[in-house]
Formats: structure tokens, sequence, C-alpha cells
């Protein structure tokens, strides 16, 4: 199985020679400076993962091993989640700082993203509640002054897209953000919570059912029946613990600049490189 290894910087012959000698691979061939594949290398145990994360992790190299031959076009859809993302930010955060509360929310979302708090769904409402009476344009000023894709996500998208690959936003924020990213992005399918507003403000309240890991997963595979494909044709990318059980059911999963326990369980991690690093790991 091949091993990748790419960087946001150019790799040194160093730092590819002692990958090489811990993963016991074949010699690598640089795709660009910041981009070395090797053909094989010792099969993928929790040894070599933790001796890969270990030697890689302080040069701030992400590596892959994936199955030979695996093409881009093999799948049929992208999933993503929304907040910390596809995106750089945590909106329900940044909505807080408008009413002076993002420190005590940030800390039940990180609390939640890290798997220390297991009811999601407890956990959104706890934080809407706080936001109680805030004026709703705060939302189009988190969207306009502070909300900005991720690294490489343009260019990730729109390849995919030129491979007639389907695109989903399953986001556990909201339909605000995601209904201003659809359009602008191109993007196939999206589906968030809804914040309640009643007479301009927000009622510290979340209309209809709350998107949470169950939900994200059965999200995926409505998705991919819809488009007559199958939930292993899908590539679901997340960075958090409500992300687990979606990217369990895909073909490829892609931990994206992680919590801990999502890195674990992920296909692939990245850890510096963009989401476009998602193009490096299949055959040209």
């Amino acid at each position: 199985m091949p091993l990748i290894l790419q960087s946001l910087s150019p790799l040194s012959a160093a730092d590819i020679a002692a990958v090489r000698t811990v993963a016991n691979a074949s010699a690598f061939a640089l795709r660009d400076a910041n981009v070395a594949v090797a053909d094989e290398c010792l099969p993928l145990s929790p040894p070599l993962h933790t001796a890969l994360d270990d030697l890689c992790g302080p040069r701030r190299i992400d590596w892959a091993v994936v199955p030979a031959g695996r093409k881009l076009s093999d799948f049929r859809l992208v999933a993503m989640d929304m907040d910390s993302t596809l995106i750089t930010i945590e909106c329900i955060d940044e909505i807080a700082d408008f009413c002076g509360l993002k420190a005590e929310v940030s800390a039940i979302t990180e609390a939640s993203m890290r798997g220390e708090i297991t009811d999601f769904n407890e956990s959104l409402r706890r934080r809407v509640a706080l936001l109680k009476g805030l004026d709703a344009s705060v939302l189009d000023r988190v969207y306009e002054e502070r909300l900005r894709l991720s690294p490489g996500a343009e260019r990730m998208l729109k390849a995919v897209q030129a491979l007639g690959l389907r695109t989903l936003l399953v986001s556990g924020g909201f339909v605000h953000f995601t209904d201003k990213l659809k359009p602008r992005l191109g993007l196939d399918f999206t589906r968030a919570n809804t914040l309640e507003i009643v007479d301009g403000k927000l009622t510290g309240n979340v209309v209809g059912e709350i998107v949470n890991a169950d939900v994200k997963t059965r999200t995926v595979r409505e998705v991919c029946e819809q488009i007559g494909a199958n939930p292993a044709q899908a590539i679901v990318m997340g960075d958090g613990s409500n992300d687990l059980k979606m990217m369990a059911v895909a073909g490829l999963s892609v931990a994206f600049r992680a919590k801990p326990i999502v890195r674990a369980q992920a296909s692939v991690a990245f850890n510096h490189v963009g989401l476009d690093g998602l193009l490096n790991l299949f055959a040209q």
C-alpha cells in the first residue's frame, strides 16, 4: 500500500529518509516539492501508526497509507462537517462573542468536540439558550466578518466537482450559514440546525430535529441512496466526536485538524495541510 507524505513546506531528503526507515518503505518519488509517495511500506499497524505520528508530527508532515490504485473518481460523494472543518470558526462561539459569552460557550463546544460531553443535543441546547435575546442580525455579522473557509477548501471542492462527485455539508451548526455557503461553493446538499427567531431576536431555542451524530450519519446514508451510491463510495471529513459515526460508514474518513479521538479513528489525518491535501492521496 502506498505511503504518502505531504507538507506545507518542501520535504527534506533527511525527513523522507527517516520516514522510509521507520516504515520500511520503498523509495519515495516526489510529486512536487511538498508531496512524496512510496509505492510500498509495512502494513499499517498501531505501532507503525504511532511511530509515524511521532516522527512526522514535529516535522509538520502529514502521512497517509491508502490502497494502491485508488482514484478520486472511484468515489461519488464528499461529505463535510462545517465548523472547524470546511470553515475555520465555530459559528456558535462567534455568535456568543456578541453577547460577551464566548468563553463560556466555547468551553462547552470544546468539551463536546473532544467527546467529554456525550449528549450533543443537551450540549447544543445549553449553548443556544445562552444566546436568548440576541439580535438576529448578529448572524450576518458573523458570516461577513468572521467566517473564513479552511485552507484548500475551494481548490478541493472544485476538483471533486469537476470529477462529478456530489457534495454534502452536514453540520451540527446552523442553516443560516450552510444556506449561504451552498450557492457560494456550489454544494449539492446541506443539512444543519435552525435557530428560532421571533421579532428579530434569538429565542434561545432550536427548531426541529437536532443534527447530532446519528442524524449526520443518516443524512450521509440518505444522500448516498439518493444519488445511487454506496456509503463506501463516500469520503467524509470532520474534526469532532460528533463526526465519528458518519466517518465510520464512509469508504474514506479524513480527520481535519481534529481532536485526538477523531484522529485516532479516521483513515487519514490532516494536521498541517489544507483540505486540498485530499487530492494528493490518489493516483493521478
